[in-house]
């Protein structure tokens, strides 16, 4: 890559991390606030605290973080990608803040939202900023998810680690710092944010690929409409399914992890030498599995950042969604076999996952114009992690009412609903 294509990589590869360990470092505190709090208190109301309550409380949060990616889209194309990316760094930070000092469960919920807001503007200006300023756009993608999964990995480990020194409340006041410092380089950063687009070229539908955005709501109908009459429709219905099976199988898996054999917890006092008996700190496998599982991922979005340079990203995509809903059936019984077993299915399961997110980004690439390819990629967050964020609520709901046997058999479903879709878009283009 030239000088322009890594300063660019560099700024979104580093935002991706901060966004991401976040989000992944949420349902660690998850399974922490389901033993801190009893009630929710709201307008003078009390409700009990189970999964299927908080699972709406973090759905809330999570449901922001992809719905404001559709405003956050069309105002990346007409003010650009990096004041976004410092306001997005910066509102991170205030929420955990805020987080660090909440005392009731309604304080989590409107730090969780702020988060959502904040990060909500992160994924197309992040990927309108690649896909228009970097020339080897597939390993832009390819390094940018690679970010993106070492904060996913390394956010939920860095949390386990500090929460056997501090409680929960400093540990998300110590999060807050990386994201403020990561704001003021985004503010300093200097590179060309469309050195990859041909002002005069077109997209092959009458498009100028360096038109930028749309100016009213008049246009924004049309332009949408657009969109969504040819096959991107049927993308934005793939990353909808993608983000259902994302938030549905991550939200409460420390939680159901918890409670299997080989994960009971460890106290510290019987690992560390001289320390206090008495002391009520443990070490939580679970959560050691947890961020293992997403650390792994990295290998999932190299090679599916890489394959998107070498292959149609549809083939892609049909193969990861058939192998996920296979792995979601297998889950529960290979989880019986033992702690060996799971942990090479949990790799095995890390990187499938997150395989699928370059090549749908790609995919968005391939089927939406470069003049509005930030909106383009807002309705495809809006997408994963808006409408996508239901799957937190809906496993919580199917964990409390249901059961685990259940949950993984829907997700399974969804990923064969996604895996299909693919397959219609090969046979289209064929």
């Amino acid at each position: 890559m030239n000088g322009n294509d890594r300063s660019i990589v560099g700024l979104a590869s580093l935002a991706h991390a901060m966004v991401h360990t976040y989000e992944l470092s949420i349902p660690i505190f998850v399974s922490i606030w389901l033993l801190e709090f009893d009630v929710l208190q709201l307008g003078g109301m009390e409700f009990g605290v189970t999964q299927a309550t908080l699972g709406l409380i973090v759905t809330a949060g999570y449901a922001l973080f992809g719905i404001g990616a559709l405003p956050g889209g069309v105002v990346v194309d007409r003010i650009g990608s990096r004041r976004l990316i410092a306001a997005c760094l910066f509102g991170m930070a205030g929420s955990f803040f805020l987080l660090g000092s909440a005392s009731t469960l309604l304080v989590v919920a409107l730090a969780l939202l702020l988060w959502g807001v904040a990060a909500s503007v992160y994924h197309p200006a992040g990927l309108t900023l690649i896909s228009k300023g970097v020339d080897e756009r597939g390993t832009g993608f390819a390094y940018h998810g690679i970010a993106g999964n070492l904060g996913i990995g390394l956010g939920p480990l860095v949390t386990a680690i500090l929460l056997l020194l501090f409680d929960w409340t400093t540990v998300a006041t110590i999060l807050a710092v990386p994201a403020a410092i990561a704001g003021v380089y985004a503010l300093r950063a200097e590179f060309d944010e469309t050195a990859a687009v041909d002002a005069v070229a077109t997209d092959g539908s009458g498009t100028a690929r360096g038109q930028s955005g749309v100016d009213s709501l008049t246009e924004f109908a049309t332009t949408s409409k657009r969109l969504f009459v040819g096959a991107f429709a049927i993308v934005f219905v793939i990353v909808v399914a993608n983000g259902l099976y994302y938030r549905g199988v991550l939200t409460f898996l420390p939680d159901l992890l918890s409670g299997m054999p080989g994960f009971e917890p460890i106290s510290l006092s019987s690992l560390v030498p001289g320390l206090d008996a008495s002391s009520d700190r443990t070490l939580n496998p679970e959560r050691y599995f947890y961020a293992g599982l997403l650390l792994v991922g990295v290998a999932g979005q190299y090679v599916g950042g890489k394959l998107t340079d070498r292959v149609s990203p549809e083939y892609g995509i049909a193969a990861v969604f058939g192998t996920l809903g296979v792995l979601a059936l297998a889950f529960l019984p290979v989880a019986s076999l033992g702690l060996a077993p799971l942990l090479v299915f949990g790799a095995l399961f890390g990187a499938t996952l997150f395989a699928a997110q370059p090549l749908y980004q790609a995919a968005v690439a391939d089927y939406s114009p470069a003049g509005t390819r930030g909106l383009s990629y807002g309705y495809v967050y809006l997408g994963t992690f808006g409408v996508g964020a239901l799957g937190g609520a809906f496993a919580g709901a199917i964990l409390t009412y249901a059961n685990a046997t259940v949950l993984f058999a829907t997700l399974a479903g969804v990923a064969v609903v996604a895996s299909t879709l693919a397959v219609y878009l090969i046979r289209r283009g064929e």
